[in-house]
């Protein structure tokens, strides 16, 4: 008889599941996601050749041909912490779409257990039970696939925000490295200059002494001299800021990146004395050192660029994906909340065993078996407003997403169309501040020349000296501007991500450690550490 009703309850619960499977597969609610409409872009971007721009953009810092700022980016992107703390979250969004996955499988699996003993007037008894409880939700309206599709774009909307965390730390470390440079490169000329002042100053001083000049003479270039040692502390300043900032970057100490920094540090080194000596070879000299004056800065020399960009490497920018797949995961919400307007549907099953004796009696199971198994209902009932307001909410949401994203397009091509403008005609100006430089180190050369020749004294070659390193300076200032425009445009285009995609998202040792920690399955193995999104 026992096997009799056992074979009836499994025949039973076989039914119940195919008709659940069938049921399953009713229907979705809610709207079904579709990409919001192109923002227009400026008319005037039309790519002359997309494919090399987009090559170009994959790993722009290698145009700058500067082999320690291409060290400095591999080494950040290997260590940085805020990236790997990015590649966490990954982790975390797919532990999560495994939680949405497992909800359309029985929630509830529990198996339970009880041992009492009851007492009764003056008689005990001892009560045992175990038992197993299945509880099925069936997804009849698709409130667990909207879940699964929610969290599906919850993950790839974080490899979008890994990457995004990348392009803005690879434009970081251009930039403080350029900053850096820039800063050495005005430390350097603001030396020279000083060494010239000093000139000044013990010639005036021995000329006031023999009385052919006044004291205001000898203050005067004292306070020109003051005034540029005053310089170079916040040139200093500003060279260890950039310094430090690398090495943060980098998740390292300052220490750390000393040693790189240094080994890059060829550049001229041309005393006052050597440019002098310089200037009296003749203007094939001074030609072939005015040709070769950018090459022998240790300012990473900017590439030339187009000043027409491909909209579509706009549309593709880390942030703008994140924002767009955001948008994705709350329209799949509208759905799920949907589902509660409509009565839900559940199979559960019980087997167990229990039983009661009296103290000193053994337990027995032949008449103890329980077994249940059946569908279910639940319906909110008089609760539609409350619903109902929910999914206004949520779409509510979905449409604020979709704004945001729409904003996030036109900020994106606020910042190229600055990066392009600013590229433009800071170029521009350095050709200006260039031949302001030519000119100044001509007219060092006939100053040096006719002083060799007793026609002009040494205080005028000195003062031409002077406006030559402040041209200089100014132009040094101009170049590092220029390299930083480049490095704001291609972090306008979202570029630098597209060729590290292979790169582990969490470090080997932190891997190890919550390896050891925690039972993470097949989550960390190495095939599934990379930032590589469904399309790759």
């Amino acid at each position: 008889m026992a096997n009799q009703t056992t074979t009836i309850l499994y025949t039973r619960a076989i039914a119940l599941f195919f008709l659940a499977t069938a049921l399953t597969a009713c229907t979705t609610l809610g709207p079904d996601y579709s990409a919001p409409a192109p923002v227009p872009m400026p008319s005037e971007w039309v790519a002359e050749d997309a494919d090399e721009q987009s090559s170009q953009e994959a790993a722009w810092w290698t145009l700058f041909n500067d082999p320690v700022l291409s060290e400095l980016i591999e080494r950040g992107a290997g260590q940085n912490l805020s990236l790997e703390s990015a590649g966490l979250r990954i982790v975390q969004a797919r532990a999560a779409l495994g939680i949405s996955d497992a909800l359309i499988f029985p929630q509830q699996q529990q198996i339970n257990g009880n041992l009492a003993k009851l007492y009764q007037n003056e008689t005990s008894f001892n009560s045992a039970g175990v038992g197993l409880d299945v509880g099925w939700e069936m997804d009849i309206w698709g409130k667990y696939a909207r879940g699964i599709e929610s969290a599906e774009a919850n993950l790839y909307a974080s490899i979008a925000s890994y990457r995004d965390v990348l392009v803005t730390i690879t434009a970081e470390i251009a930039r403080n490295y350029i900053s850096y440079r820039t800063a050495e490169e005005r430390t350097f000329l603001s030396r020279q200059n000083i060494a010239i002042q000093k000139r000044v100053v013990a010639m005036t001083q021995v000329q006031y002494d023999s009385g052919n000049v006044s004291e205001l003479d000898v203050q005067q270039a004292r306070t020109q001299l003051y005034a540029t040692e005053s310089s170079l502390p916040g040139l200093t300043i500003a060279k260890l800021q950039s310094r430090n900032a690398i090495a943060v970057l980098l998740g390292t100490i300052p220490e750390g990146v000393e040693a790189l920094l240094a080994a890059g540090a060829q550049r001229r080194t041309s005393t006052y004395d050597e440019r002098l000596a310089s200037a009296m070879q003749g203007k094939e000299a001074e030609e072939r050192f005015v040709s070769e004056y950018d090459a022998n800065s240790i300012i990473p020399v900017a590439p030339r660029i187009a000043t027409n960009v491909d909209p579509e490497l706009v549309r593709r920018r880390p942030d703008l994906q994140v924002a767009e797949l955001r948008a994705q995961s709350q329209s799949a919400r509208i759905g799920a909340a949907e589902t509660n307007l409509y009565p839900q549907f559940f199979l559960f099953g019980s087997i167990g065993i229990s039983d009661t004796v009296r103290s000193g009696d053994s337990f027995s199971a032949s008449n103890a078996v329980t077994a249940a198994v059946g569908p279910g209902m639940s319906w909110n009932i008089f609760q539609y407003d409350r619903i109902k307001n929910q999914v206004r909410i949520e779409d509510a949401l979905f449409q604020e997403s979709l704004t945001n994203y729409n904003q996030q397009v036109l900020q994106a091509v606020q910042e190229v169309s600055n990066a392009l403008v600013g590229y433009q005609y800071t170029l521009q100006r350095s050709e200006y501040d260039f031949a302001a430089v030519k000119a100044s180190i001509r007219a060092f050369n006939i100053s040096a020349n006719q002083y060799n020749n007793g026609l002009v004294t040494y205080q005028r070659l000195l003062s031409t000296v002077e406006k030559m390193t402040l041209r200089e300076d100014i132009y040094a200032q101009t170049r590092g501007s220029i390299a930083n425009q480049v490095v704001a445009l291609y972090k306008a285009l979202g570029g630098g991500w597209q060729s590290q995609t292979d790169l582990p998202l969490v470090k080997p040792d932190t891997v190890k450690q919550m390896q050891e920690r925690t039972d993470w399955g097949d989550y960390l193995e190495p095939e599934k550490m990379t930032g590589k999104d469904r399309n790759e």
